[in-house]
């Protein structure tokens, strides 16, 4: 099945609103979901705002379900690694995974052609703040 690893949780300061979440899932879609879920429930004790966790969700599903599937093509001897940080004025959500990256150009997708490839990275472009695609990483960027 696969395994998860948590490699660190890292709470800045004493009540202080930061967090560093660092782990990484095998390329296995069951254990995406609890992976995800694991992320969420860590951020969520320091952001109360269910508006951008809704957005933080649906980047992180787009990413780390597209470094499974793309990256990966599904090896669940490839993990897609996480690191996801919350600073007072910023979310960061870093992701890669195992794959050759890729070279693609956001505005190059056109919605009228209706592929289905390329679309949860306009998501979640239009959703972040800042957007940074690096041949097998990509960063997003929500500021608070």
């Amino acid at each position: 099945m696969g395994k998860i690893i948590i490699e660190k949780i890292i709470w800045i300061g004493v009540g202080e609103m930061a967090l560093i979440f660092k782990g990484s899932v095998c390329s296995n879609l069951n254990n995406v979901k609890v992976f995800i879920e694991e992320a969420l429930n860590k951020l969520q004790r320091v952001v109360y705002d269910d508006d951008l966790m809704f957005d933080v969700r649906l980047i992180l599903n787009e990413l780390i379900i597209n470094g499974v599937i793309h990256g990966n093509c599904c090896d669940i001897s490839k993990n897609v690694y996480l690191i996801l940080e919350h600073e007072e004025d910023f979310i960061k959500i870093e992701v890669v995974d195992e794959g050759q990256g890729i070279d693609y150009d956001i505005s190059s997708y056109n919605p009228e052609e209706l592929k289905c490839c390329g679309r949860g990275l306009v998501i979640v472009d239009r959703l972040s703040d800042e957007f940074y695609i690096n041949k097998n990483k990509v960063v997003a960027v929500k500021h608070i």
